[in-house]
């Protein structure tokens, strides 16, 4: 691979680690399996058929996890020291075999791109669960899991356009956390009136 191609495929699996880590290993075991995807030698163990069953089966239990408010957001909490320490790891991984100073800098580009995508993801979901419907949630599980089958098909195929959405994609998240940020400390005063036996906040007061 190039030096755009391994950028790509680097920043791609931080990414995607951060939103769905599961998908991201079983995908990448699979591409490099069926020979669509020459893995670097650090990653090629996720061509293993146990670690790509344990992570589909993992990726089944998430897809449900996902769709379930409230507790959704409890594997999120989980998840953020899952999801960014193997966003490093393979993000490491993907940068071949270079330099130590290169692996290094790859993982702390992992994992803040693996962070970055889990904030966003986790606080997106958590504003979302204030809505008693569940369509919301389940829309935004299933967009999520396109998103990254998507993305890190993209990053493959056509790296310099995945690293331009990404660019744009956390231009957009570096706007909209300040805002979730915001959300979210609403609903907690609201929950702490509701604990306290306070009166209920406005309906405008409490909306974003």
């Amino acid at each position: 691979m190039g030096v755009v191609e391994t950028i790509a495929l680097t920043m791609g699996i931080g990414w995607a680690s951060g939103i769905n880590l599961y998908a991201t290993i079983c995908m990448l075991g699979l591409l490099g399996t069926t020979g669509h995807l020459a893995l670097p030698p650090d990653l090629v163990i996720l061509q293993d058929p146990m670690v790509i069953f344990a992570a589909g089966a993992m990726y089944v239990v998430e897809f449900f996890a996902d769709k379930i408010p409230g507790f959704d957001t409890g594997w999120d909490v989980v998840h953020t020291f899952i999801r960014i320490p193997a966003g490093a790891i393979l993000a490491a991984g993907a940068i071949g075999d270079l330099a130590p100073g290169a692996e290094l800098a790859a993982a702390l580009a992992g994992g803040t791109l693996a962070a970055g995508a889990h904030a966003t993801k986790a606080g997106t979901r958590a504003i979302i669960n204030a809505s008693p419907e569940p369509i919301t949630n389940w829309t935004a599980s299933i967009l999520e899991d396109v998103a990254v089958i998507g993305g890190l098909w993209t990053a493959i195929q056509n790296p310099v356009l995945f690293l331009f959405a990404l660019t744009a994609f956390f231009a957009f998240a570096i706007w909209l956390l300040p805002k979730i940020w915001r959300g979210l400390q609403r609903i907690f005063r609201y929950l702490k009136r509701k604990l306290g036996g306070e009166a209920e906040l406005p309906e405008d007061a409490a909306a974003d």
